[in-house]
């Protein structure tokens, strides 16, 4: 509890008014003695000096940059990874193969013991610094699995308050457009403005996180914390324009999580379980849009249309009061940065540096912009996967935000809901989610984790298993819905489809997004963000042409346009199943 409490904001604060006497880290102990294996790299700069090309500690030779080292008769075994920077990067440098898999064994096995880990020296005289040893606590991945799964769950409730916050415009729509005289498309920006903010957000925001002197959750306290000072006047001023105005900033800074929120739950968890954190994830991104109407329905009718935008103000004020008392940093850059830091204050010695300081000191804004904003345009122009996957998660994330409109014409004019009501019926995509959600953890559990220990990594194509069966279930659960959406058919019959199709795009949404670090992994976070941005804004659009489409169509004919599009992404995904393999070796960007 200590340490947690020690790296959340509320310790820092502490110790900062303390002047760094209370909630002491181990290197600020009065009985703490520098390991030895760091006084012995330090003993061994300063009788080299500096400048020779290589340097070598019991048998280990680091290479020139720093980042590797090897041992002539070891190979891709832990002793090999041992002296290196991190585990992290080390795993980072090995393909998705049998090889990974039994280095990841091992790496989880030595958890368990306590392996003191010899720093490396760079060409430079550099002595990087890391985990002191193989169940370092302040390593992230050796956290108690309590505390990992504190920061997924964090992570996810973050994620699910941005999502309720949007979709809870919904219900006071009626009650904006009456008060302020404004037509459907006009009061339907509050929606749009709010989703096309949370996909540009990422887009500055996640870059920053990857900064060492920055780290994840300095962002994530930052800008939620505008973001719930925004959500106040949202709720209570008396202009339209301000209002759509404040919105879309609230999306704006409200938006890390949804982008960059998989990056922070992978800090904490090794490669071979991270599906179940981004499972958990991936359910917060179904789970909040559809709780918003829910939520807001009949607190609109009893209350006012101001209600359901209070209600967004008191369900963002616990999260940040979470933020900033029991949720720590889980960068390891920053967390290795802050280390050197005060072994540097401890022993005197400016060769005590790590990882992250180096690398931060050749960023330039030029090739963050590269990064973040060119190369995913580039890859998705470029690469047929990525451009598939942007475009079939842009389609159903659309679709997803098409139920805001259809709903509103079929359950009164057909079944006579009110809004309450109607807003209930938005609890089958909850249903759906939390279903794709066990069926998924039931695949992970009793095939895929122990196929991955038996078997190794397969091929990447392997983990599109769930995006390939889920892929049935978006046109199927659409063309019931589109069918028998009718007075004449019991409500429950079109919801049964709305369920089948949540379930799908669940599967669907998992098996994309664990396939593209595998297959990107030099340019998964890139590609992420881009993702984000895509899908954010398709799903703007559609809260636009949802209501045109309806109208002309009628619901039956329009919904079934959208089951027919589904149709397409059935082909698309079992095509990058079949095909995956060649277009990935005929990418300049894909791991082989």
């Amino acid at each position: 509890m200590k340490d947690l409490i020690r790296e959340a904001p509320l310790g820092k604060v502490i110790r900062y008014i303390t002047n760094n006497t209370w909630l002491l880290y181990p290197e600020e102990e009065a009985n703490f003695a520098l390991p030895p294996e760091y006084q012995a790299a330090l003993d061994h700069a300063e009788k080299k000096g500096q400048g020779s090309p290589n340097t070598s500690l019991n048998g280990f030779t680091a290479t020139l940059d720093g980042n590797r080292a090897t041992r002539p008769d070891v190979e891709n075994t832990l002793e090999h990874l041992e002296p290196v920077l991190s585990f992290t990067q080390s795993m980072k440098s090995l393909k998705y193969d049998k090889e990974r898999i039994e280095a990841e064994g091992q790496l989880d096995m030595s958890r368990t013991k306590s392996i003191p880990i010899r720093p490396v020296e760079t060409n430079s005289g550099v002595i990087l610094v890391d985990w002191y040893t193989t169940d370092d606590q302040s390593n992230p991945q050796n956290w108690s699995a309590l505390k990992r799964g504190w920061v997924v769950f964090i992570i996810c409730a973050y994620n699910w308050v941005t999502y309720i916050a949007g979709s809870l415009w919904v219900p006071a729509q009626p009650g904006i457009q009456e008060h302020f005289g404004v037509d459907i498309q006009v009061g339907s920006l509050g929606l749009s403005m709010f989703v096309v903010g949370y996909g540009l957000g990422p887009l500055l925001f996640g870059p920053i996180t990857e900064i060492p002197v920055v780290g994840r959750h300095s962002v994530y306290l930052l800008t939620f914390f505008v973001y719930f000072i925004l959500t106040i006047p949202t709720a209570s001023i008396n202009s339209y324009a301000a209002i759509i105005v404040l919105r879309f900033l609230s999306g704006f800074f409200g938006s890390p999580a949804i982008g960059i929120g998989g990056a922070s739950i992978g800090d904490v968890m090794s490669f071979t379980y991270f599906p179940y954190g981004l499972g958990w994830w991936i359910l917060s991104f179904w789970a909040g849009p559809s709780l918003g109407p829910t939520v807001g329905g009949f607190a609109a009718m009893a209350k006012g249309w101001r209600w359901p935008l209070w209600e967004v103000v008191w369900v963002s004020a616990p999260m940040l009061a979470l933020l900033f008392f029991c949720t720590p940093e889980t960068l390891a850059s920053n967390i290795l940065m802050r280390r050197a830091k005060r072994l540097r204050k401890l022993t005197g010695n400016d060769r005590l540096r790590s990882q992250g300081e180096i690398d931060q000191d050749g960023l330039s804004m030029t090739n963050i912009v590269k990064e973040t904003l060119l190369r995913p345009l580039e890859i998705m122009a470029k690469d047929p996967s990525v451009f598939f996957t942007n475009l079939y998660t842009a389609y159903f994330y659309a679709t997803y935000y098409t139920f805001f409109s259809v709903f509103d014409v079929v359950f009164p004019r057909f079944y006579g809901f009110n809004l309450g009501e109607t807003g209930n019926a938005f609890l089958a995509c909850e249903i759906g989610s939390v279903l794709g959600h066990i069926i998924y953890f039931s695949y992970l559990y009793f095939y895929m984790v122990p196929d991955n220990k038996k078997n190794g990594f397969r091929e990447q194509e392997h983990r599109l298993h769930p995006a390939v069966l889920g892929s049935l279930g978006l046109p199927i659960g659409l063309y019931i819905f589109a069918w028998t959406a009718d007075s004449n058919i019991h409500w429950v019959v079109p919801l049964v489809g709305v369920v089948i199709f949540t379930v799908g795009g669940y599967l669907v949404i998992q098996g994309l997004f664990v396939y593209i670090p595998i297959s990107y992994p030099n340019y998964a976070a890139s590609l992420f963000t881009g993702n984000d941005f895509f899908r954010s804004a398709m799903a703007a659009g559609s809260v636009h042409f949802a209501k045109p489409l309806f109208k002309n169509l009628g619901v039956h004919n329009g919904v079934t346009v959208l089951a027919s599009v589904g149709c397409l992404g059935v082909v698309g995904c079992w095509a990058l199943w079949y095909f995956g393999a060649r277009l990935r070796a005929a990418s300049k960007f894909a791991q082989s």
